[in-house]
């Protein structure tokens, strides 16, 4: 059962021109955002304070209203963040809070401050203002965690480990090779973000409930004051778009999917099966009942919190799909999303580079894996194609046959003896040796973006110069 507010003679303060009851607690339930969206206490308090400015320089409000209202916008910052201010559901969301909360400091001049301004415009501002700022702390920590890598592939750019295709063994790589592939995705994630944040930087404040003002605003001054390139350039789109949140969720979600792909890879390089790498107590837990046992959660979590980003993208193109020119209220729907997700993407990042400058490399298990599984055939059959000019078909025909005879020895192809392998090819010389050590092989690769090592070095160098 809900209250009846009939007959109360109270109404909402912010429409109560024209209601004359209070909506119905279910609705103040689920109308009121003041549980999430306080997160934007900060940018809306400093849109309001450019709105100010530009208010009095237009002569639209006077200076001492201008004064009153910055001050009192300053007062409840510091209020907020020590805590002393404390915000009410009854006022719905951080916008009004502030705004009552300003009526007590600032009196009268209090109620000029939303004059050619509507909580449409005001929201967008705020919410683009805390996206820009989430996208820069992202690409701090991408760069970070870029860093890393490139400092782990230059300590290891010649230990030898498989490299897998179907997680089947394929070709022996280096390590660094390895982490710099990662280098790479997270390089494409830095400058997603950087280019939704160069599209984004417009500034819808100004644009009011939907039409623009009739009032003698400027938008550039305020643009110009929230370190926005412009304003916005249409007053319909600047309130209903949100585009730029979508695509801070879109570019999350590639790189969560990017850091799940490494957490997976460590999960199975920590595995007793594998012994690659090994992770310190401050990156894995204990069992309840298995006392061997050393958990690699820290990249299990990452992986598994891959999923609440993804959820979030899906959520907010939900929102937006169907939703007619301009603002609705669904669009209240747009900001837990974001927040949940940012919040996850900044914690993974920062583990995963914990967990990389954490890890331990046993480059003995690696060189051993690597040369296991035939994967020194590939130079098997390159060598045919190189010094004795056969097709690269019958070369991969005769390195098959090479490998089934070794298989049945068990022994790997360079455990074979120049008679066996000339009883398959006659042409074959002792120098086919040369190639089927894994250390050689490795070395071979030394075309652009290659497992050699001196190529590894090239590419960090090339990385820290663009880290610079």
């Amino acid at each position: 059962m809900t209250k009846d507010n009939k007959g109360t003679g109270k109404s909402n303060q912010m429409w109560g021109g024209h209601f004359d009851e209070m909506p119905d607690e279910l609705l103040q339930k689920i109308n009121a955002s003041i549980s999430f969206d306080n997160k934007l206490y900060k940018e809306d308090i400093q849109g309001s304070i450019a709105h100010t400015k530009m208010l009095v320089k237009q002569g639209i409000i006077s200076t001492e209203d201008g004064n009153n209202i910055a001050d009192g916008l300053m007062r409840i910052l510091q209020g907020i963040e020590d805590g002393t201010v404390k915000f009410k559901t009854e006022f719905e969301d951080i916008h009004m809070n502030i705004e009552h909360k300003l009526k007590g400091l600032a009196g009268e001049s209090a109620g000029r401050l939303h004059t050619a301004r509507s909580r449409n415009d005001q929201v967008a501002v705020d919410f683009r203002l805390w996206v820009r700022n989430r996208i820069d702390e992202t690409i701090a920590d991408l760069k970070n965690l870029r860093r890393v890598l490139v400092t782990r592939a230059e300590n290891d750019a010649a230990t030898i480990m498989p490299g897998f295709t179907h997680l089947q063994s394929a070709q022996p790589v280096t390590f660094g090779h390895h982490l710099m592939a990662y280098y790479e995705m997270l390089t494409r994630d830095q400058s997603r973000f950087e280019d939704a944040r160069k599209r984004m930087n417009q500034c819808p404040l100004g644009a009011a409930a939907l039409a623009g003002t009739s009032f003698p605003t400027d938008r550039f001054k305020t643009a110009s004051e929230l370190e926005f390139d412009a304003p916005t350039n249409n007053s319909l789109d600047s309130v209903s778009d949100r585009d730029f949140a979508l695509e801070f969720l879109s570019a999350a979600s590639i790189t969560m999917m990017h850091l799940s792909r490494l957490a997976e890879e460590i999960v199975i390089w920590c595995s007793a099966q594998f012994k690659f790498v090994t992770l310190s107590d401050k990156f894995t837990t204990g069992s309840s009942i298995m006392p061997q046992k050393r958990n690699p959660d820290a990249a299990e979590l990452v992986r598994g919190k891959t999923g609440r980003v993804y959820g979030s993208l899906i959520t907010l193109l939900t929102v937006m799909k169907a939703l007619p020119l301009a603002y609705n209220k669904d669009m209240q729907e747009d900001k837990e999303p974001v927040f949940d997700a940012a919040e996850t993407l900044q914690i993974c990042l920062k583990v995963m580079a914990g967990m990389l400058l954490d890890m331990k490399v046993n480059s003995e298990n690696m060189l051993k894996s690597a040369s296991a599984g035939f994967a020194t055939a590939t130079d098997f059959a390159d060598w045919l194609v190189r010094e004795l000019n056969i097709p690269f078909r019958d070369a991969h025909h005769i390195t098959g046959k090479a490998v089934k005879l070794a298989e049945t020895k068990g022994v790997d192809i360079s455990g074979l003896s120049l008679e066996d392998l000339q009883k398959i090819e006659p042409k074959i010389t002792g120098n086919i040796f040369t190639v089927l050590g894994v250390e050689n092989s490795v070395k071979s690769r030394k075309s652009y973006g290659g497992t050699a090592p001196d190529e590894v070095l090239k590419q960090v160098k090339k990385a820290k110069e663009e880290l610079k």
